[in-house]
């Protein structure tokens, strides 16, 4: 499996890459598709990496073959969050790696990469909120909002959307949390989520009281619901089609 070249793009392209709590997420070009014993070879390896380096777990990395991307719905395989599966090659991912990829083997990707235009970016973004982050603000899933990687992911994903939506931008985590703040979101919710993504020990968060975590969970569920409900009505509705795999941010499990 002849690899062409392996870029680097979300939080590390983005200058807000934070050790021991950021992913790393990686797009490998390789010259051929991956065959069935290529693709557990692989999944052998980042499970051997993930044994070895512990900090492996936070490894991302899609597969896509040299000559296959001008389809940019394709599935390739992947290796995320601990699962080996397949998804495309997403509209972030794709503005993110034309922005500033950061090249760890091979040339760069412009002109590997098919563009990314606004409005697919933007029809991406609004399908994203619409379809996977609108409904799981429901009170439906309430209890999800009790995890931090809910809360954590979900406003900032929001914040993250507005600005994209509005001025073409994608921001990093770091700058969405002042964007929540300037929205006017609950000052002990983004104050949390700082601490845990930023705080000077990333061994020493404190854990939370049980009905912290509920307040939370409730101001944070009901914020982004209110929120992405405006952000659709303003910029409109995504036209019909498949749903998009997740790139806007990782996505916790889906919900049962």
């Amino acid at each position: 499996m002849p690899l062409v070249a392996l870029w680097a793009h979300g939080s590390l392209a983005l200058g807000d890459y934070q050790p021991g709590r950021s992913d790393l997420d990686l797009v490998a070009l390789v010259g051929t598709d991956l065959d069935g014993a290529q693709q557990a070879e692989l999944r052998a390896v980042h499970e051997r990496l993930i044994a070895d380096v512990p900090l492996a777990r936070s490894l991302h990395c899609t597969y896509v073959p040299q000559g296959d991307t001008s389809d940019t719905a394709r599935h390739h395989p992947t290796w995320a969050q601990g699962e080996w599966f397949e998804r495309p090659v997403s509209p972030v991912s794709r503005r993110e790696l034309a922005l500033g990829a950061v090249v760890l083997h091979g040339p760069p990707p412009v002109g590997l990469l098919p563009g990314v235009s606004d409005q697919e970016l933007a029809e991406f973004i609004r399908a994203e909120l619409e379809d996977y982050w609108l409904p799981v603000t429901g009170n439906a899933k309430a209890e999800l909002w009790l995890q931090d990687i809910w809360v954590d992911l979900g406003m900032l994903t929001f914040a993250r959307a507005s600005v994209t939506l509005r001025d073409g931008q994608l921001i990093t985590k770091g700058e969405a949390l002042e964007e929540l703040r300037s929205m006017g979101a609950p000052t002990a919710v983004v104050d949390d989520i700082r601490r845990r993504r930023y705080g000077a020990d990333l061994l020493k968060n404190p854990s939370v009281s049980d009905d912290f975590r509920a307040r939370r969970a409730e101001q944070a569920r009901k914020f982004v619901r209110a929120g992405i409900t405006t952000l659709l009505a303003e910029h409109g509705n995504p036209p019909p089609g498949p749903a998009h795999a997740s790139r806007l941010t990782r996505r916790p499990p889906p919900p049962a």
